[in-house]
């Protein structure tokens, strides 16, 4: 089911796709799309204040796992997402997502193919992969 969905969307902006066609024209707008993704969520702290960004250094113990640092790691986020905000970031992200998508197509590479070789190589390499 999630094959189908990720490869009709595909299929779908391959078909929509009309006025950026060049592989420079996708590029430059899947970094836009990364800018624009930013900005949404930098307006959610300083714009509405709906989250907060709180960093400081990271604390690591002396000892232990890989899987205890996920205890200690933050996300340094506080707050979450207000309606309005979550709404924009969805929408930057999704248009993020399309021309993903455009670029796959041009490169002649299915998404859905990408995923899951990523997928895999997390499976495999687990906290190893340190991504």
């Amino acid at each position: 089911m999630k094959d189908l969905l990720c490869d009709a969307f595909q299929n779908d902006v391959k078909e929509y796709l009309i006025r950026h066609r060049s592989i420079i024209d996708v590029l430059s707008k899947f970094l836009e799309s990364n800018a624009r993704v930013n900005r949404a969520i930098s307006k959610a702290v300083t714009s509405c204040g709906c989250i907060k960004i709180v960093a400081s250094k990271q604390k690591y113990p002396s000892e232990g796992s890989l899987v205890d640092l996920r205890d200690y790691v933050q996300t340094h986020l506080e707050g979450s997402l207000c309606e309005h905000c979550r709404e924009i970031v969805e929408s930057e992200l999704g248009n993020n997502l399309f021309y993903i998508a455009a670029l796959c197509n041009l490169l002649d590479l299915n998404m859905y193919d990408v995923l899951l070789k990523e997928d895999k190589k997390l499976s495999q390499l687990g906290f190893f992969n340190l991504a």
